[in-house]
């Protein structure tokens, strides 16, 4: 084995080492992003259902100066 082969065999081993870290590093930062938007996703969706609840949920009230129906709010009236 000649003085250049062993060099050259050296710089290969370190092209490999390097090009593993790069994708291994490349990997764990898109593996942590995922992470990151899917949280986000996830708070953003909670607090749509809390104002969702909030607005469609709510009881439904009457003002005074309107007279009560004679039927349930979400059903036909009776026609007589």
């Amino acid at each position: 084995m000649t003085k250049s082969n062993f060099i050259r065999k050296g710089k290969n081993q370190f092209k490999s080492s390097a090009y593993y870290m790069f994708w291994g590093a490349a990997t764990v930062a898109v593996c942590a992003g995922q992470i990151y938007v899917g949280t986000g996703y996830r708070n953003m969706s909670e607090s749509l259902d809390e104002l969702v609840d909030t607005f469609v949920n709510r009881p439904r009230t009457m003002p005074a100066d309107k007279p009560t129906p004679m039927y349930e709010p979400h059903q036909m009236p009776i026609i007589r």
